[in-house]
Formats: C-alpha cells, structure tokens, sequence
C-alpha cells in the first residue's frame, strides 16, 4: 500500500511519540519495525500519512523509524497490512487536517 508521508505539515503539539502510543492506543497492537516495506529499523514515532487515493483526504498514524518519518512529501510502500489510525482519534480538530489532500510528484520509496 502506497501513502504520503505529510510529516511537517500539521502544526501542533503532538510529538512523533505522541502519536506513536495513540497508534499503540487505538490499533490494539504494538509496533517494534518500521512500517515501511523494506526497512529494518526501529519505530520510533508515529508518522502522519494519508493514502494515495483521491477519494480518502484523511490523515492517518502508522508506526514509522525517524529516517522514514524525515522522508517529507514522499510516498512510502508500507505493509498491505497496515493498520491506519485516523488522526482524527488523537482529538485533533477536523479542519486542521481533513479535506487538505496533499498531492504531487510520485515518489515511491523503498527502504
């Protein structure tokens, strides 16, 4: 599955730590890799992503290492399994992410 990473684009108080134990909180699951197929390194932040369709403007958190989450405006090839937290979740308003797709250059990374 193909998502853009929207790392930098919200301004607010949540950290990538932050929003790596809402992803723990609300996916049931405990992440320990990066989700980013290829890429062996050690979560350590919860990544803002959406999917790269037109019809799903919605932001999500996925478990990402720094190096992935740095990744800025560029697509990532995570897990097909995947489990996408909305960020909504986090208490964040709607206006400050939903409806604001993001979209240009595809970019396909491979770690």
């Amino acid at each position: 599955m193909i998502v853009r990473n929207l790392n930098g684009d919200m301004q607010n108080s949540f950290s990538g730590a932050d929003l790596l134990a809402h992803w723990d909180r609300f996916s049931r699951q405990t992440a320990y890799r990066c989700f980013v197929k290829g890429c062996r390194n050690k979560c350590s932040a919860g990544g803002r992503v959406q999917r790269d369709t037109a019809a799903d403007g919605n932001w999500y958190v996925i478990p990402l290492c720094d190096d992935c989450n740095r990744k800025r405006h560029q697509d990532l090839d995570v897990w097909e399994g995947a489990r996408l937290i909305p960020i909504s979740f986090a208490g964040i308003p709607q206006g400050v992410h939903h409806g604001q797709a993001i979209r240009g250059t595809r970019t396909i990374v491979h770690a």
